[in-house]
């Protein structure tokens, strides 16, 4: 195994146990972007630097910005709650699930059949790939995007307690 590929499994796989165990929240979503950090070193390291590039904008730029402005709008204050022992029972069933649906994935790609022989993989280039997302495919992105937007919008909204008062109730 390469030395280069030993660190960015340690750092991805540390950063993710970390993420998982963490107690504080924000640091949670935090170690989770160092994790898809790693992930996209990963890519870099494999030869795919288009996907590398993706993980970077898609994971990193939006998806833990998104995260990070969820918590940090609807945390109500920053004290540390205590898990009570319901949350503990239902993250022990969360985990029997997770660990049935691995045992079912597993089992399915197992009994696959792989194909004898290989195909060639297509060589495409960053630059084809880029003018094939930006052309044709551009509108989709940004539809995408107003979805993801208004997902988040919608979710800040639910999240938020706060009983907006009507111009009539107010004394």
């Amino acid at each position: 195994m390469n030395a280069a590929l030993a660190i960015i499994a340690l750092v991805t796989v540390g950063s993710a146990a970390a993420a998982m165990l963490g107690r504080n929240l924000l640091r949670s979503i935090l170690m989770l972007a160092v994790s898809w950090a790693g992930a996209a070193a990963f890519y870099l390291w494999a030869g795919a630097q288009f996907v590398a590039f993706a993980q970077v904008l898609v994971y990193l730029g939006a998806i833990s910005m998104v995260a990070l402005f969820a918590v940090l709008l609807t945390r109500q204050s920053r004290d540390e709650p205590a898990a009570a022992p319901a949350a503990r029972r239902r993250g022990v069933l969360a985990v029997a699930a997770a660990a049935a649906v691995a045992a079912v994935l597993l089992w399915a790609v197992k009994k696959t059949p792989l194909p004898v022989a290989w195909r060639p993989v297509p060589s495409t280039t960053v630059r084809e790939l880029g003018a094939q997302l930006m052309g044709r495919h551009g509108a989709a992105l940004l539809v995408v995007g107003v979805l993801l937007t208004i997902a988040l919008i919608g979710g800040v909204v639910l999240a938020s307690d706060r009983a907006y008062e009507k111009p009539e109730d107010k004394p």
